[in-house]
């Protein structure tokens, strides 16, 4: 099951990173909120978009082998969706619109980095296959 989802992660990552890098205004216009945050900067877009291509690696590898390195690679891309939804966790406490805006993206951002976290985390010691 986590295999299959690392895959089904693998691709949303991708298709996102793919279209950050090729029509990269049209991916902040057509995002909900993403303009409110500043005017377009391209090479901004497409450097979280190298950074989502980068997830989906990880998790296509640990899709593909289910090995301890697809795990590490799965780690890395799961820390940066972690710290990308940390980010949108703390706008709720520091932005006066913070909860207004984590209530919208809490589906797109928050929930895909618990999924992915839960998805690399490694095997537990009492024997359990997470892959």
């Amino acid at each position: 099951m986590k295999r299959f989802l690392a895959g089904l992660l693998a691709l949303l990552a991708a298709a996102n990173g793919l279209v950050m890098l090729l029509a990269g205004r049209w991916w902040y216009g057509a995002v909900p909120g993403v303009s409110e945050t500043g005017p377009f900067n391209p090479h901004f877009v497409e450097d979280i978009g190298a950074a989502f291509l980068t997830v989906a690696i990880g998790f296509a590898w640990l899709a593909a082998r289910g090995s301890a390195a697809g795990r590490g690679a799965a780690l890395a891309g799961a820390a940066f969706l972690g710290l990308h939804g940390l980010i949108h966790i703390a706008g709720a406490f520091t932005d006066p619109h913070g909860l207004a805006d984590l209530e919208r993206d809490f589906a797109g951002v928050v929930v895909p980095a618990l999924v992915a976290l839960w998805i690399a985390w490694p095997q537990s010691s009492r024997g359990e296959s997470n892959a």
